[in-house]
């Protein structure tokens, strides 16, 4: 049993709001991950980069501490009857550089990064939109080839800013202090929001320390930091989830991706009745135990049950059947396959690989799957290279709660391992679809065929976790698991 190494190390300083803080009004927020992938200009963004990103840099839209999507560079849109045009107007404001924001400007800008994003799953998100077109003064118009109902949530997204020469185009300014960044929020006006004399007595700047997970737990610990944001399931183990934690821990209810992806074109992987196997011998309850997460849901299926509009055509796979007589049948599967195609002794276990991540919480998810699948012949070892692995542990938060989001992640044209063409066809048939249920019937079918393709063995949603103090009141649990860093630097009333 995995022993838990608790890094709250005293009630006091978990009850202090700021044990040893510095006492310059600035509230310290410590994001996990690593310093130097914070600052990039690409569109290529880890979690700590997407928070930084989307304070710095705005799009037409944002989105809210509940996941919602909100005015930013636009300050309100239409949406025509038949969803094939979304039609915004620009807030009245310049560029950084001071040259005016119009519908031009803004026009390019927003091609410019839907171009950067082409090779990208949100870039194959984005296919929908056949034309950008500048209007009348400070309007622009996105115009689709078909419906698109999570548009704005796509658009939200941090690498959807619309950038300009002169500076960051969002509510705050990045500077360098000491071993840390500091973000200051921007006057009213530059935020799109009316003139306030006294606008810096309602606002604090947010001292960010970008940290891996122990280090950054320990600045909570320690009353150094006030929130810590973006812990995953890898970095769970290191939390202490008892009383000490009470009121801290917050975890997001997700929709996304959480699973292994199979690479292996060649060998036992490469046979579609083996790949069942592995993935009905799994018990995915026993997996996550160890964890001790109160209300995790597992699931069979690759797209997250329970989305909006979700046609109830796909149900979980082997219901009700004992994983006694499942793992029976894997191993059979197993055997009979290396009977006639394996070169080597097939009374000893065949190996597969796997890479995961080398966080303690990922070496607990490691054991426990080993153990599972020593159970139908199947050696399990961690690969050196994701390039050489068998299997990919896959933890992905979806960008929008829509079959197509969890489709369009295993699309061909990505490469990250077995994908099947016939769900990509079928996912673009249903975005022609123009009746709503046709269009879910289709995508159902869609989900149905990589089901049964077995390109990917889904556990059930991923985790995302954060520790927060209760002076903290601007954040609030979402399906996306983000969290705007702007509404922290207000001062609560």
């Amino acid at each position: 049993m995995f022993a838990r190494r608790p890094l709250f190390l005293t009630v006091l300083c978990l009850a202090l709001a700021a044990c040893g803080s510095r006492d310059d009004g600035a509230i310290d927020v410590a994001l996990i991950g690593t310093p130097e992938n914070v600052l990039t200009t690409g569109l290529r963004l880890d979690s700590p980069a997407q928070h930084v990103r989307a304070a710095t840099q705005s799009g037409l839209v944002a989105l809210n501490p509940q996941g919602e999507t909100v005015p930013a560079l636009a300050e309100r849109w239409i949406v025509t009857d038949d969803g094939r045009s979304f039609i915004f107007r620009l807030r009245e404001s310049n560029w950084p550089d001071g040259s005016p924001m119009s519908a031009a400007s803004a026009r390019d800008a927003l091609l410019e990064a839907i171009e950067g994003l082409e090779g990208t799953s949100l870039g194959i998100d984005l296919d929908s939109i056949e034309e950008v077109r500048a209007m009348a003064g400070r309007v622009i118009e996105l115009r689709l080839s078909e419906p698109e109902p999570y548009l704005l949530q796509m658009l939200a997204q941090p690498e959807m800013a619309l950038r300009q020469p002169g500076g960051g185009t969002g509510s705050m300014v990045l500077t360098r202090e000491e071993d840390s960044l500091v973000l200051s929020l921007k006057p009213p006006l530059e935020r799109g929001l009316p003139d306030n004399e006294n606008w810096l007595e309602d606002v604090r700047d947010i001292r960010l320390h970008i940290r891996p997970a122990r280090e950054a737990i320990a600045l909570f610990a320690s009353g150094e930091a006030e929130a810590v944001l973006g812990g995953t399931l890898g970095d769970l183990t290191l939390v202490e989830t008892g009383p000490l934690s009470s009121g801290t821990l917050r975890l997001d209810t997700t929709f996304g991706l959480f699973g292994l992806q199979v690479r292996a074109d060649d060998g036992l992987l490469s046979n579609t009745g083996v790949r069942e196997g592995l993935a009905m011998a799994i018990d995915r309850q026993a997996l996550m135990a160890p964890f001790n997460i109160g209300g995790w849901v597992p699931t069979t299926r690759p797209v997250s049950p329970g989305l909006p509009g979700d046609p109830g055509l796909i149900r979980e796979r082997w219901e009700d059947e004992p994983i006694e007589d499942l793992r029976a049948e894997a191993a059979a599967r197993i055997t009979a396959w290396r009977e006639q195609f394996d070169q080597g002794d097939p009374s000893r276990p065949a190996t597969v690989t796997i890479a995961l991540g080398d966080a303690s919480g990922w070496d607990l998810l490691y054991r426990e799957l080993a153990r599972q699948l020593r159970t139908i012949g199947l050696q399990l070892e961690r690969a050196q290279d994701v390039r050489d692995a068998d299997l990919v542990l896959v933890d992905r938060v979806a960008r929008y709660p829509a079959p197509r989001w969890f489709l369009n992640q295993f699309h061909c044209s990505l490469a990250r391992g077995l994908c099947e063409e016939d769900v990509d066809a079928l996912v673009e048939q249903a975005l022609a679809e123009t009746d709503p249920a046709q269009r879910a019937r289709t995508l159902a079918q869609a989900e149905a065929e990589l089901t049964l393709a077995n390109v990917y063995i889904p556990f059930g949603a991923p985790l995302r976790w954060s520790l927060v103090r209760g002076s903290v009141d601007a954040f609030a649990p979402n399906p996306y698991a983000f969290h705007p860093l702007p509404e922290l630097a207000l001062i609560p009333r």
